[in-house]
Formats: C-alpha cells, sequence, structure tokens
C-alpha cells in the first residue's frame, strides 16, 4: 500500500474512532420543602442542560459533589429525570436529600456529566438559599370537590398526578379556593398536590398529593 494512501487511512481511523467530552452549558438547583413529621424537610432539584455529540443516550451519570463535607450523589441515566424542552435535553433529579434528613449545606456544588465511554464535563453551581424558609408552610385541603388553599407564596400551582403516581402536568391557580371542577384539571389526573413557588429565592414547597 502506498505511504501516503496508509497515511490518509490512519487519518480517518483516527478521527472516526475519536471521542468527544459530554457538555453542561446550564444548570440550576432549587430547594424544595417536603412536609415532615418535625416540620418542613428539605430536597433539591438538581438539573443540568445535557449535550453529547453522539446523543443523549450516550450520557450515563451525573454525579453531585459537596467536596468541603466529601458528599456525593450519583445519579444514573436509568433513574434520572430526563426532559426534553424546546429541543435541549435537561437530567437530574427533584429529590437529593441528606441521609439523615437534616439542612442541605449552602455554598459551592459541582456537577460532573459521563458518558458510556468515561468521558466527561464538570461545572460548578452556587446553592444559597435561605436557611429558613421565607413563608409558613401552607395548607391545602379538599373535600367535597371543593379546594381550599392557606399560602403566602407568590404562584401557587397543583401538580397533577397520574393513576400510577406519575407527574402529567400543573395548572396556574388564579384563585386560592373554589370548585375543583371549574379547573382544567387533566381527565388522567388521580392525585394533585399544591406546589408553592418564589422564583426570587429559587424555592417551593410540594405538599401531599390528594385524592380527586
Amino acid at each position: 500500500m502506498p505511504r501516503k494512501l496508509l497515511f490518509c487511512l490512519v487519518l480517518v481511523l483516527f478521527f472516526s474512532c475519536s471521542r468527544t467530552e459530554p457538555r453542561i452549558p446550564f444548570g440550576f438547583i432549587d430547594l424544595v420543602y417536603y412536609p415532615g413529621t418535625a416540620g418542613p424537610v428539605e430536597r433539591f432539584s438538581f438539573f443540568v442542560m445535557a449535550e453529547d455529540d453522539d446523543g443523549i443516550e450516550n450520557l450515563d451519570e451525573l454525579r453531585i459533589y459537596y467536596e468541603r463535607f466529601s458528599l456525593e450523589w450519583i445519579i444514573r441515566s436509568n433513574e434520572w429525570v430526563y426532559v426534553h424542552d424546546n429541543g435541549r435535553h435537561w437530567v437530574g433529579s427533584r429529590a437529593i436529600a441528606m441521609t439523615d434528613n437534616t439542612t442541605l449545606p449552602r455554598g459551592q456544588y459541582k456537577a460532573v456529566l459521563i458518558n458510556k465511554a468515561g468521558e466527561q464535563s464538570e461545572r460548578t453551581f452556587n446553592f444559597d438559599a435561605p436557611e429558613t424558609p421565607r413563608f409558613p408552610f401552607p395548607n391545602f385541603t379538599l373535600e367535597d370537590g371543593q379546594y381550599q388553599i392557606d399560602s403566602r407564596y407568590p404562584e401557587n400551582l397543583f401538580m397533577m398526578y397520574s393513576q400510577e403516581g406519575d407527574v402529567i402536568g400543573t395548572l396556574l391557580l388564579e384563585n386560592l379556593q373554589g370548585n375543583i371542577a371549574d379547573l382544567q384539571i387533566s381527565s388522567r389526573a388521580r392525585h394533585v398536590a399544591l406546589w408553592a413557588r418564589d422564583e426570587i429565592s429559587r424555592t417551593s414547597v410540594l405538599t401531599e398529593a390528594l385524592p380527586l
């Protein structure tokens, strides 16, 4: 084989087999309060915009570190929440928490996105949510087709769940009380929970789901 042709073949093989790292163009951390026996329990939603030249299915896991206290969370591709929105791919979890349900440490977190070939990229995020809730935990009742909400949060929505417990959508509430039949609840919804949000502090509350 001529040396020039062999050189070209080596180049083709090199570039066709070259591997690229995944990318994290953007991400966010939101604090979510859940009801607990001794008061609100903290979780956070941690999502990154994920990119990989070989496709989103080539991604394998997302790792989250808080290096000051040697904390680590690993979210594998068969476990993470995947959202496709306006051509963008988001992966993450809505249930990052401390094992003993204590307060999550504030400060700098590092996200590491790894694909199936082992390449990885990382990005740091600041988690600076308030140390204590800005507003009291809201109250949500649903009885005889009437809903009643006591909430000081600026934005209140219904989180709708299917019979299987899957989230099937949200509904922004204009009134904090009324007839549930007057709302545009999905016909697939079997339970609803109150999701109250404060965009300024990037915190929210999710109550227990109630049957419709």
